[in-house]
């Protein structure tokens, strides 16, 4: 009886409760059958049958879930997909706001100018604008004329005398001077040849004959020695004329240097070549033609205290161009030319300057240069 109750026990459970639980569950069943019928001791009975032959139980309740196991290692990349179709193009989105204006690109370049539209009518006449700056100065124009010589100005102050100059030539014999008066009687001696028949005189009364004198001499002097005197005086007193003129020519010039038989005098003022020449030859000179270093120092002082830059000089190669000769014609005999001169440079170089050092250059004849003469 007992030994059914415990199988009928055992049988009640539910699967999930078999194992560690059947022996306690048995046991208690057993207690509890044993208090409600009288149990006895126990006699060996007959085994019992296997209970897989009875009726399955009923499935128990699902039991609760475990706790997760820990996370395994990630798996290898499966293999790239199919590139999928091209979708349909989104609806158009709304416009965004206004940019910043960029900077301002380069201008273009000018186009064609148009055609002239027609005149317009008259407007009225506006205000008088700004003076405007000058414009850049011109080009020269080119040489003027020689003008007229000028008035001849009024006289300076008396310089200092100045050395004196060479005996000129002797003039030309000019014409011979009435005669003069019969001068005194020479001391006798042998006669002289009979002088000029005067005018004849009023007849006088015939006088008695007297005796027949010795011939005396002649009291007139001889005529022609009297003209040779005349002519001698006259040409030293055209010759001190000459010079008195030209030295009061000299002395308008203010300031002046002497180097043996030559004096050279300073202008003042700045002239073309051709005008500077006209002035030196009116005051009875002409340009400088230093021909010894004593002469070329005296011009180098005359420029530095004119303090004018330069000074022409007389000489030129106008005839033959690289030859530079005197104006009389006669070539150079003494030279001071600068470092590199003559040059000729843009061809149109045929005058001489000198400097405050004294040394010499080509120059083109319509430049204006300090005016010095030589007497």
């Amino acid at each position: 009886m007992l030994l059914l109750l415990s199988v009928l026990v055992l049988l009640t459970q539910p699967p999930r409760s078999w194992g560690a639980e059947v022996t306690t569950a048995s046991q208690k069943h057993l207690v509890d059958a044993c208090t409600l019928v009288m149990c006895g001791p126990v006699e060996n009975g007959l085994p019992g049958r296997d209970g897989r032959d009875g009726k399955e139980g009923p499935r128990g309740e699902k039991g609760d879930p475990g706790s997760p196991g820990a996370t395994g290692p990630m798996g290898m990349p499966g293999p790239v997909g199919p590139v999928g179709p091209k979708g349909d193009n989104g609806p158009a989105g709304e416009p965004g706001p206004k940019g910043d204006s960029g900077p301002s690109g380069p201008p273009g370049p000018a186009g064609p100018p148009g055609p002239d539209g027609r005149e317009g009518p008259s407007g009225m006449q506006g205000d008088v604008g700004p003076q405007g700056a000058p414009g850049p100065k011109g080009e020269p124009g080119p040489k003027g004329e020689v003008g007229a010589p000028g008035v001849q100005g009024s006289v300076g102050p008396r310089g200092p005398p100045g050395l004196k100059g060479e005996q000129g030539a002797p003039g030309e014999r000019g014409a011979p001077g009435n005669a003069g008066p019969p001068g005194p009687a020479g001391p006798l001696g042998l006669p002289g040849p009979p002088g000029a028949r005067g005018p004849p005189g009023l007849k006088g009364d015939r006088g008695a004959p007297g005796e027949r004198g010795a011939k005396g001499e002649s009291g007139l002097p001889d005529i022609a020695a009297l003209r040779r005197q005349v002519e001698a005086l006259q040409g030293q007193v055209g010759r001190l004329q000459g010079d008195f003129l030209q030295y009061k020519k000299v002395e308008l010039f203010p300031n002046g240097r002497g180097v043996g038989q030559k004096v050279f005098k300073a202008s003042g003022f700045v002239k073309r070549f051709q005008e500077a020449k006209q002035v030196c030859a009116q005051a009875g000179g002409q340009l400088p033609s230093p021909r010894s270093a004593a002469e070329n120092k005296a011009l180098q002082q005359l420029v530095e205290a004119e303090n004018k830059g330069a000074a022409f000089l007389s000489m030129t190669d106008s005839q033959t161009e690289g030859k530079f000769t005197y104006p009389g014609g006669e070539p150079l005999g003494y030279s001071n030319w600068n470092t590199g001169e003559p040059n000729n440079k843009d061809g149109n170089e045929d005058c001489v300057e000198i400097f405050t050092n004294g040394k010499w250059n080509d120059i083109p004849c319509e430049e204006k240069r300090l005016v010095i003469c030589e007497f």
